[in-house]
């Protein structure tokens, strides 16, 4: 009997192994996905890779208590933006800027490198969102006019 032909072309992926369950968890939730009417924070921002993020943070006595998005990307994309969600919600508003797309990553566990921009273009985002968020806090009548 002969031995299994071992295969030479490129190698083969199985994606629902190739991933964590955290990363499959983040890449198919979506219920976090909705404009939320008068976030205390607001941004959106496209990356070089075409992504649009849209982030939408509710603020209660300096905690961000939910994180909403809307977005135009794939699937890295929505598994990042459920990862940060998970890691702001119920914290305070100053321990977000910590977070980091290594930080991200680190959650998801199995980020491909190559969509590490994914990554970065929500912590971006996050932290024009937290800006915006600060502003508002100072002049909160400009919320009303958004």
């Amino acid at each position: 009997m002969d031995a299994p032909k071992k295969s030479t072309d490129k190698e083969t992926t199985d994606f629902w192994q190739d991933h964590s369950l955290t990363f499959l968890e983040m890449a198919f939730r979506n219920d976090r996905r909705e404009r939320l009417e008068k976030a205390d924070g607001y941004a959106k921002k496209t990356g070089d890779c075409g992504d649009t993020v849209e982030l939408f943070l509710m603020v209660e006595n300096d905690t961000i208590g939910r994180l909403a998005y809307e977005m135009d990307g794939c699937l890295h994309t929505n598994a990042c933006c459920n990862a940060v969600a998970s890691l702001v919600e119920g914290k305070p508003v100053e321990s977000a800027w910590e977070i980091t797309p290594e930080t991200i990553k680190d959650l998801l566990e199995t980020l491909p490198e190559d969509h590490f921009h994914c990554a970065e273009l929500v912590v971006g985002t996050l932290y024009l969102a937290l800006s915006d968020a600060r502003e508002n806090q100072r002049s909160p009548w400009k919320k009303i006019y958004r």
